[in-house]
């Protein structure tokens, strides 16, 4: 039998680009609105929570009976529920909602852990994830005080985890890559500089334009993880009539 050609960025493009306009709409609206953090108000975490809302869309545009077949967009699904939670509780971190935002996010990541899987290894990926974690805590300790030492700890214990299961699926070395596995890399990578930014920006010094950057690499990770779920949709459903 003749194997079905690998999809290319542009059939990505044509196939899925249409159901992530009402992200990109959303994703505009929070940059032109660019509500002060200021004054945090349930319209301000609406509008901060709106792209986010917009990919739950994304994934169930896809039908319910492909999300009931793939567990791992199911996965995906649930972490971009409990990220929302966590940018509801960041809009009031300091107000002292930000141990609740930091939880509701680590609950993300075991989540996108589980959906991107234990294989392959990859050791390799593993020890570079390792090593800039390891850079990245220690880069923060000094900054860092009572419960934070250990709450930072876990978080970078658990977003490196996450990013080591991205990255080790891609396999560039072997070509076993496919569009949607550089997505799952790319949103991971670009998660770990979103956070990083973060506690950098709150622990350690101001990061010039922090809001910017947070904001970009975290909307953009958010898609590119929430498009590799549609991966495996094609196969999902052959199972599923077989």
């Amino acid at each position: 039998m003749p194997t079905k050609p690998r999809q290319t960025p542009s059939d990505t493009v044509k196939s899925e680009g249409p159901k992530l306009v009402p992200f990109f709409k959303a994703t505009c609206v929070y940059f032109v609105l660019w509500l002060p953090t200021s004054s945090p108000s349930w319209f301000s975490a609406l509008i901060k929570c709106l792209p986010i809302f917009c990919l739950w869309v994304f994934l169930l545009a896809h039908g319910f009976s492909f999300l009931g077949a793939s567990s791992n967009a199911r996965k995906i699904l649930a972490g971009l529920i409990f990220s929302a939670l966590g940018d509801a509780f960041l809009i009031w971190q300091e107000q002292g909602y930000f141990v609740h935002g930091l939880l509701m996010f680590a609950i993300t990541h075991i989540l996108y852990s589980a959906a991107f899987g234990m294989k392959p290894i990859n050791v390799s990926a593993g020890l570079v994830i390792t090593a800039v974690s390891s850079l990245s805590y220690m880069l923060l300790y000094p900054y860092l005080s009572g419960p934070f030492t250990y709450l930072v700890a876990v978080y970078i214990a658990l977003i490196g985890f996450m990013g080591w299961r991205a990255v080790a699926g891609l396999q560039l070395a072997n070509d076993l890559w496919t569009w949607t596995k550089l997505c799952a890399c790319l949103g991971a990578v670009l998660f770990m500089v979103s956070d990083l930014t973060i506690a950098v920006n709150k622990f350690c010094f101001p990061v010039p334009h922090s809001r910017a950057i947070i904001m970009a690499t975290y909307y953009a990770a958010q898609m590119l993880i929430s498009l590799s779920a549609v991966e495996c949709q094609d196969a999902v459903m052959a199972r599923k009539r077989s």
